[in-house]
């Protein structure tokens, strides 16, 4: 990232006390300020969800741009350059293009209290506002009712991907609070499709929509995706589609092509069934199930594979759980570190039967990483220290028959493992 962006960035982290604060107050009152650039944006879709937002993005992404669409895409949080957030009908926002945006939303906030996301919101709304696209993409930060994403009065539909216990001192304590909080983004009269839920989650959803008019297209009743040959298929009340294997590896992914699909049929938006078929096929999101082959990879012997995923959650346990029961050729090896506020217990439980050996690190430059020792508290005593990724790695290079290697935990850990595996990974493709 470029030092002008650090530098406001860091003056904004000054503003306001706290890193996250769910209102939209003082968001709507910047945007009044900056001329409502947020009303001047292409068709929206707006995606919340505990798991799989984020993949659900990337499913809408590569379809529109499969269907000759100019996309605009605002997700969170980056991995290594702030510039991932922000897509601009296809490419990465440049480093000056980022940067005079964040002033220009920095100089009509004039010092009021305000978060930083707020503000790279702002100036995502102010690029997008000027750059010509026909689809824009919005990621829920966190929740949706009081994240500064749900400011837009009325996107072409809402996506809600699969709910599970995550940000609770946020959003709550249960599956129906959270719910609540993440069918938050539905509006009056715009459709909402959701993939996989708890009967508890949906049944709030289903309220929710219920009360505001809007059509819901919830997986299992109006939609569904099951595997099929080689691929999958989709079927709504359109018709179905017959889909190639998908570009995010993981059972778990045909939910989020499934969601992806329904939102977009949902929409109105005329996307042909060949552009959804080649866009689920080209999706790619980095640290989702992301097969690693740089520097980390060179560290292992040959016969190894060397696989990144950012999930850190007792949901995303589950779902890499499922995923690895199919990997039975040759053992696994988990190296594994957390955020101090995550529920490392509840998601390494699914995880443990699986591990022929499992690691606890902490990289020096990651953001509020878990301590080792209570990582290992956390696994039951199962897990060894690393206690970093370079020391796990070259501790199971020494001997042993060849395996797979799984880094998980958290995407500040993935941040970190891409800037050591490959520092161009993920970079601006413009200045």
């Amino acid at each position: 990232m470029a030092q002008r962006a650090e530098a406001i960035l860091d003056r904004l982290a000054g503003l306001h006390p706290r890193l996250i604060d769910l209102t939209l107050d003082r968001l709507r009152a910047l945007l009044e300020k900056l001329g409502h650039p947020e009303r001047r944006l292409p068709p929206v879709l707006h995606v919340a969800g505990t798991n799989g937002k984020g993949s659900t993005c990337a499913f809408l992404r590569a379809i529109g741009e499969a269907a000759g669409l100019r996309v605009h895409v605002y997700t969170s949080p980056h991995l290594v350059h702030v510039n991932e957030r922000v897509r601009l009908a296809g490419k990465l926002v440049g480093n000056a293009a980022l940067e005079d945006a964040l002033e220009e939303a920095e100089r009509a906030n004039a010092g009021a209290a305000i978060t930083v996301f707020e503000v790279l919101t702002a100036a995502a709304f102010l690029l997008f506002a000027r750059t010509p696209a026909d689809l824009c993409v919005l990621e829920v930060g966190l929740g949706g009712r009081g994240d500064a994403t749900n400011v837009i009065d009325r996107p072409a539909a809402c996506a809600i991907a699969s709910i599970s216990l995550d940000h609770r001192e946020m959003l709550g304590d249960t599956i129906a609070a959270i719910a609540a909080e993440k069918a938050g983004i539905i509006k009056p009269g715009v459709p909402v499709a959701t993939g996989a839920q708890t009967p508890e989650a949906l049944s709030v959803i289903a309220a929710r929509a219920d009360a505001w008019g809007a059509r819901l297209l919830a997986r299992g009743r109006d939609w569904s995706i099951t595997p099929e040959g080689a691929g999958f298929r989709f079927a709504d009340a359109q018709g179905g589609i017959a889909l190639p294997q998908l570009g995010l590896p993981g059972l778990h992914q045909a939910d989020n092509a499934g969601l992806a699909i329904a939102a977009l049929r949902a929409s109105g938006l005329a996307i042909g069934d060949a552009a959804i078929a080649t866009g689920v096929a080209r999706a790619d999101w980095p640290a989702r199930l992301q097969r690693l082959s740089g520097r980390l990879a060179a560290m292992l012997p040959p016969g190894f594979e060397l696989w990144l995923d950012g999930g850190h959650n007792p949901g995303a346990g589950l779902a890499l759980a499922q995923h690895l029961a199919g990997w039975t050729d040759r053992p696994t090896h988990l190296i594994v570190g957390m955020k101090r506020s995550k529920d490392a217990a509840g998601f390494l439980r699914p995880l443990l039967p699986f591990a022929a050996t499992l690691w606890a690190v902490a990289e020096p430059r990651q953001h509020e990483a878990e301590p080792v020792e209570d990582i290992i508290a956390a696994s039951a005593g199962k897990a060894r220290p690393g206690p970093t990724v370079r020391e796990a790695l070259g501790a199971l290079a020494v001997g042993g028959a060849p395996g797979r290697v799984l880094i998980c935990g958290s995407l500040y850990l993935a941040g970190e493992v891409l800037k050591l595996d490959d520092p161009m990974a993920i970079s601006p493709s413009v200045p």
